[in-house]
């Protein structure tokens, strides 16, 4: 199955399933991905999470309903996944500008029109990347539970993170328990592998040198066997990250006849803090399976 094919499908999944409970991971299985990279690479290309495309989505039809329907606002709601007429009037309110009563008796209301995919010609951009086979090793890092992906790689939860660990001395700390002979620098772990409805657990750390810890808060954590694409990534931080990252999802990935996103882990390797340089280089592991 072709990526474009698997994007369609899991938009298709969503669409027939707007008036019932979403499950992610079968939408994400639609387009041959982990529920994390779906919701990543979603955002990516849209502008938008996949949470707001739904929302929008529902919305919408429910203003459809109030117009062409005498049904009762609590049921339009109901069927919509909101809880209560209060929720469902709010959310209506923030989307159209007119409450559902309003829109009920002839008020102008926004619609939001469902995706497709189609194929354009695109890309002509070249990427630097290697293969990485790496046994399996442990890190030592400071673990926090971050929001899901959104349109914004550079999630504030994670911005928020390392601007903490920065200045606390968490820095100081890792770097007692850390080696840098293969990760050449500071590591930024999303632990995709662990995707819930809350988030994900996203690690600031290091590759462990077996020192015996005495500092708290701290997780020592076996990463397995895994092969690795890795991507350089040059410029001015956040900036170049998020455009690098923006290649990688809708340029290599959905390209490559070789490989498919795993469904492990994610390793940023920053090799210095001077990530306001305009040279600055870092790079992205992205644990990968080889296409079947």
């Amino acid at each position: 199955m072709d990526w474009i094919t698997g994007i369609q499908r899991a938009l298709d999944y969503i669409e027939s399933h707007l008036t019932e409970e979403i499950d992610y991971e079968a939408a994400a299985k639609k387009a041959a991905s982990s529920v994390f990279h779906f919701q990543r690479m979603f955002g990516m290309l849209c502008g938008f999470s996949l949470g707001d495309y739904i929302r929008m989505r529902r919305l919408t039809l429910a203003a459809d309903e109030l117009y062409r329907t005498t049904d009762k606002v609590i049921d339009i709601a109901l069927k919509y996944g909101y809880d209560t007429p209060e929720s469902f009037s709010r959310a209506f309110t923030r989307f159209h500008g007119i409450s559902p009563t309003e829109a009920r008796h002839g008020g102008n209301v926004k619609s939001f029109s469902r995706l497709s995919v189609k194929l354009i010609l695109s890309g002509g951009n070249t990427m630097d990347y290697r293969i990485e086979k790496r046994e399996a090793f442990k890190v030592i890092c400071k673990k926090k539970q971050v929001n899901k992906p959104q349109g914004d790689t550079a999630t504030a939860d994670i911005s928020a993170f390392w601007s903490e660990c920065s200045t606390n001395g968490t820095m100081d700390q890792i770097c007692k328990y850390a080696k840098f002979d293969h990760l050449h620098g500071v590591l930024g772990i999303c632990f995709s592998g662990e995707m819930a409805d809350s988030g994900f657990p996203y690690g600031i750390g290091a590759e462990y040198n077996g020192v015996s810890v005495t500092d708290k808060g701290f997780d020592i954590i076996e990463i397995p066997a895994y092969t690795y694409v890795v991507f350089q990534c040059r410029g001015k931080m956040p900036d170049a990250f998020k455009d690098t990252y923006k290649q990688i999802c809708t340029e290599f990935f959905p390209q490559s006849s070789t490989y498919e996103y795993g469904s492990g882990i994610e390793l940023e390797v920053y090799p210095s803090a001077d990530t306001q340089n305009p040279d600055y280089t870092c790079e992205i592991w992205i644990a990968v399976n080889e296409k079947k």
